[in-house]
C-alpha cells in the first residue's frame, strides 16, 4: 500500500454467532495497525476458519447477502457455529462507512474456529482499498493446472471440504507461483477426470455460440456469486444459462472465457496454456459494470 492510499478499516465481530459473552457490542471498530489476533486461534495453528470477500463499489457493497449465505455454507462444512448474517451484514456496513471514500473497496469477512479449547469463534472485517485489477480486465494469461481431484470427490469424500470456501489457501497460493513461473497469471484448476473446475479466486464463464456455460458446483467448485448475478441478467434478457462439464479443449474452442470474482470482476482469458482465445471487450465492460453494481 502506498502512503497516498486511505488506511484500511477493521471491524471486531465477537458477536458474529450469537450474543457476546461479555455483554458487550456485537462489533467494533479496531485499530487496524494494532494486534488483534491470538497466537492460539485455530485459524493461525490449523487454518480452520472460512471467509467471503466482498467488492465494494462507489460505496455500496455488491452480493452481501449471497456472500453471507455462502459463508454459512462454509461454515455449516466445518461444523462451525452458524454465523448471524445479520449482524455481520451490519458489521461489513460499519466497515465500508467508516473507509474513506474510494471507487473500490475490497472487504474480507474472516470467520474461524477461535481460540484453541475454547467454544467461541473468531470473526472480524478488513476493508481496504482494491488492488489495481485494470491489466486483468484487459485480458489475462491462464494456464491450465491439476488439482488432483475427480468431479465427484464433493459426493464421495466430503471430509475434503469441496466447495468450501476455506482459509486453508496454501495450496492456491502455490498454484499462483506456479502459474507465474509458466508465463501466466492465474490458474484454471483441472479435475483428474478431465475436466475444467474454477480458478483459485474465481469462478469460469464461458461463452459457446449465444449461450452462456460454468462449472456445475456439484464438481466441488464454490458456487460463484459473480456468475449467479450475470447468469440472472443474462436469463432476464432471454439469452441461455447453464452448468456443464467442460474439457480444457472445449474452453480453448469456445467463443470467450473469463475467471470472475467480487473485486477482479470480468477478466478475459486471452490464452488457456497456449492456445489463444478471442476476447470481447464490450462484453467483458458490460460484465464488469454488472458485477460491480452499476449498470
Amino acid at each position: 500500500m502506498t502512503s497516498t492510499q486511505p488506511a484500511p478499516v477493521l471491524v471486531l465481530v465477537p458477536g458474529a454467532a450469537g450474543a457476546p459473552a461479555d455483554g458487550g457490542p456485537r462489533f467494533h471498530l479496531a485499530d487496524a495497525d494494532a494486534p488483534q489476533l491470538s497466537v492460539i486461534d485455530l485459524v493461525v495453528t490449523r487454518g480452520d476458519g472460512v471467509f467471503e470477500t466482498i467488492g465494494a463499489f462507489d460505496g455500496t457493497a455488491v452480493n452481501v447477502g449471497p456472500h453471507l449465505e455462502r459463508l454459512a455454507r462454509s461454515a455449516a462444512q466445518l461444523e462451525l457455529p452458524a454465523p448471524e448474517q445479520a449482524t455481520i451484514a451490519e458489521a461489513v456496513e460499519a466497515a465500508i462507512t467508516a473507509h474513506e471514500a474510494v471507487a473500490e473497496l475490497s472487504v474480507r469477512v474472516m470467520y474461524t474456529r477461535g481460540l484453541e479449547g475454547g467454544s467461541a469463534p473468531t470473526c472480524w472485517i478488513h476493508a481496504r482499498v482494491s488492488d489495481d485489477w485494470s491489466a486483468h480486465r484487459e485480458g489475462i494469461r491462464v494456464a491450465a493446472l491439476d488439482r488432483g481431484l475427480p468431479t465427484t470427490a464433493a459426493q464421495t469424500s466430503p471430509w475434503l471440504l469441496q466447495g468450501a470456501k476455506t482459509l486453508s489457501y496454501a495450496v492456491n497460493m502455490a498454484a499462483g507461483r506456479e502459474a507465474r513461473r509458466r508465463g501466466a497469471a492465474d490458474v484454471l484448476f483441472v479435475a483428474s477426470d478431465g475436466y475444467v473446475l474454477e480458478g483459485p479466486t474465481s469462478t469460469l464463464l464461458v461463452r459457446r455460440g449465444e449461450e452462456f456455460l460454468t462449472t456445475p458446483v456439484s464438481a466441488g467448485v464454490l458456487p460463484g456469486t459473480s456468475v449467479n448475478t450475470l447468469f440472472a441478467r443474462l436469463q432476464a434478457e432471454g439469452v441461455t444459462v447453464r452448468e456443464q462439464l467442460m474439457t480444457p479443449a472445449e474452453v480453448q474452442g469456445s467463443d470467450a472465457a473469463w475467471l470472475l470474482s467480487s473485486t477482479r470482476l470480468a477478466a478475459p482469458i486471452t490464452h488457456l496454456d497456449d492456445v489463444e482465445l478471442p476476447v470481447d471487450s464490450a462484453l467483458t465492460d458490460r460484465f464488469g459494470r454488472i458485477l460491480a453494481g452499476r449498470d
